[in-house]
């Protein structure tokens, strides 16, 4: 079959293309905005690429369009598609009908963290010789892909709650309907979908609805959101974890960044982590994943040591370089609560050295304002922050500038923010740019000027 992907450079459906090409399927796409790491990945697996949604980048000969949910009606390209009556789906369809049947399906739910504990419970399956398979909505270090088939009974899912697609705007992860589903936090995000909380809530609870009496929930205990989800309805053996003793998975830490922290299973501990990773965030990432492969009969404490050489998903905290005494880094903030713990972790690593900032509000959410309230809070451990303000941010910036704790200065593109960088960076400061998107290139172009 030969199949096209419209918005085959996001994470998720970029993964669909690797998943298909793996399984036989001829593959090509199109996007708006085609960028590595995905860009990269999709030309090393041979797929061919095409820049926008025009109707003549499909091939006459497909077979099947599967369409993003990035793109709505009124784009040539699905227009074109909907007027010739060809053959689409969406992503999240097209994996559940071809990939998850006959699998053991995990999946990893919230608002923050889902990439990076999908990539660790993938990881620890993996040092357990299951042969998982997976899709992942970013470039995973240790595997050096977002997606492949695998060999073994296991298949983890990224499960997103955005919605699926223009014809169903259902949450992509009640497509799946896993055996194992990992309920990391639940905050609010996606404004240009959800109106509030309770309607992110609400598909949750869709997603709760499907997952088997034989299965497993794994929970964050502290979330009063995801208990106000449960108290819904819940039919399946739950297991909370976090910091609190009486969780069934709870955490001691053990070095205050997060690197090392003692696991526990009922009270007892069990074993010690001790990894690359930084933050009480990263922490309870590690610690539902352990929750997850001990549910599909794996022994947690066997798999903990492999932890130790764990390097995460690319834009996590990634360490693009450091020179002249200047470390760089690249990270995919979308949402306050995911900057400021990412901050904090970082914090707790680097102690009293400065921490420079270079902000873009680039998801849909922010670039909407409606986290705008709670970003300059969101950077109170910063130092020195450059807040990428492009003139069509549709609003005011200064409010957020103004509130920032630290030297705070907004600039209108990434060449004016390379340039105060340049002015406002000394040696020994740690730079992390902040972006959900490409950022323009920027973190490696200012990173060049370092050298």
């Amino acid at each position: 079959m030969k199949i096209h992907i419209l918005g085959i450079a996001g994470t998720f459906m970029g993964g669909v293309a690797a998943l298909a090409r793996e399984l036989g399927h001829t593959v090509e796409g199109s996007d708006q905005a085609i960028y590595p790491p995905m860009s990269t990945q999709l030309e090393q697996l041979g797929i061919a690429l095409a820049q926008g949604y025009l109707p003549g980048n499909i091939g006459g000969d497909c077979d099947e369009v599967v369409v993003g949910n990035a793109l709505s009606r009124g784009n040539p390209a699905v227009e074109a598609v909907l007027d010739a009556g060809r053959a689409y789906t969406s992503g999240a369809q097209w994996l559940a009908e071809n990939v998850l049947p006959g699998r053991t399906t995990l999946a990893v739910a919230g608002t923050h963290g889902k990439t990076t504990t999908t990539t660790i419970l993938t990881y620890l399956l993996e040092a357990a010789g299951r042969a998982p398979g997976f899709l992942i909505g970013g470039v995973a270090e240790d595997f050096g892909v977002s997606a492949r088939v695998g060999g073994g009974a296991e298949f983890v899912v990224e499960a997103d709650e955005y919605d699926t697609a223009f014809f169903d705007k259902r949450s992509k992860f009640v497509h799946y309907r896993p055996t194992v589903a990992i309920l990391n936090n639940l905050e609010y995000d996606h404004a240009d979908i959800f109106p509030d909380v309770a309607a992110i809530q609400r598909q949750f609870h869709h997603l709760v609805r499907t997952v088997p009496g034989s299965g497993r929930l794994i929970v964050n205990g502290h979330d009063a959101n995801l208990a106000e989800v449960l108290a819904m309805g819940c039919w399946t053996p739950m297991e909370r974890f976090g910091f609190d003793a009486t969780f069934e998975w709870s955490a001691r830490l053990i070095q205050a960044d997060g690197s090392v922290f003692a696991v526990l299973h009922g009270g007892q501990e069990i074993g010690q982590v001790q990894w690359p990773l930084l933050g009480d965030h990263n922490v309870l990432n590690g610690l539902a994943a352990l929750a997850a492969v001990h549910a599909v009969g794996v022994d947690p404490a066997s798999v903990m040591p492999a932890l130790a050489q764990f390097r995460s998903v690319k834009r996590r905290l990634e360490v693009i370089g450091q020179a002249g005494d200047v470390t760089v880094y690249d990270d995919f903030a979308h949402h306050p609560t995911a900057i400021q713990t990412t901050l904090a972790g970082l914090r707790a690593k680097v102690g009293d050295a400065r921490i420079v900032v270079a902000m873009e509000p680039r998801s849909n959410s922010m670039r909407l304002g409606a986290h705008a309230d709670a970003l300059a809070p969101s950077l109170d451990l910063a130092d020195a922050v450059v807040f990428l303000s492009r003139p069509e941010l549709p609003w005011d910036a200064a409010k957020v500038i103004a509130a920032i704790r630290g030297e705070a200065r907004a600039v209108a593109d990434a060449d004016g923010l390379i340039a105060a960088l340049q002015e406002l960076v000394r040696a020994g400061d740690h730079v992390v740019f902040m972006s959900n998107g490409g950022f323009d290139g920027a973190p490696r172009r200012y990173f060049a000027t370092l050298k």
